[in-house]
């Protein structure tokens, strides 16, 4: 296990922090050397096991945890899992040789804000993990009619709620793509009072990711324009 102190300058620059979590060590700090080439991502810590990865996630807070699906003595989604119970803003990425549709399903419900395979190119995936710090689903292209699929399904599970106001502007951003500073920015607030309204936004909703809310947010604006 790796840990790196989080420097202030992180957030002054707006360089985000990434946490690595994969039990093969080898291809583990490759991921991290990969993300050392790119000057406005900082590697905060890496971890093999499920320990490790629950201990780091709680001390770093880093904006993004890049995840892999199988584990050695637990599994990505159950990972994943308890991370957004502890804090449904956490986002998480799954970096997988999984081209399962099921998998996919099953992460993405699990509260999993992207999911990359691990044969995409370099620059692809570090182009892909700026795009989901920015706030946006990236999906591998291949596996992107799975995802067609499951806002299908959403789109039939969603009950209607009472938002208040700061939670519909909120929502607002959400579904526009922007990350928590970037809400905090836009509404002139803290980035901590942003990450409370995004907590008690999703358990209103029932959903375990952001990208469930954007998705539910977008459904509601369509239905209301009909």
């Amino acid at each position: 296990m790796m840990q790196e102190s989080k420097p202030q300058s992180a957030q002054q620059k707006d360089i985000h922090t990434v946490l690595v979590v994969d039990d093969h060590p080898l291809f583990r700090r490759g991921v991290c050397e990969l993300l050392a080439l790119e000057p406005t991502i900082r590697v905060v810590g890496e971890a093999g096991t499920r320990e490790e990865a629950l201990e780091l996630v709680r001390k770093c807070e880093p904006d993004l945890t890049v995840l892999d699906l199988n584990i050695k003595g637990s599994s990505g989604v159950e990972i994943l899992t308890k991370f957004k119970e502890e804090d449904p803003s956490r986002r998480v990425v799954i970096l997988t040789v999984s081209d399962s549709g099921d998998d996919l399903m099953a992460c993405i419900k699990a509260g999993a804000d992207g999911y990359f395979l691990k044969d995409m190119e370099p620059e692809r995936f570090l182009e892909s993990l700026k795009e989901t710090l920015e706030g946006r689903l990236i999906v591998d292209q291949s596996m992107v009619r799975y995802l067609t699929d499951l806002i299908r399904v959403k789109k039939v599970d969603v009950e209607p709620v009472r938002l208040t106001d700061r939670e519909e502007d909120v929502l607002a951003l959400i579904e526009r793509g922007f990350t928590n500073k970037m809400i905090a920015r836009e509404l002139h607030i803290s980035d901590g009072t942003v990450k409370g309204h995004v907590k008690h936004l999703l358990k209103k909703l029932g959903f375990q990711s952001r990208v469930e809310a954007a998705v539910w947010a977008s459904q509601r604006k369509s239905a209301r324009q009909r």
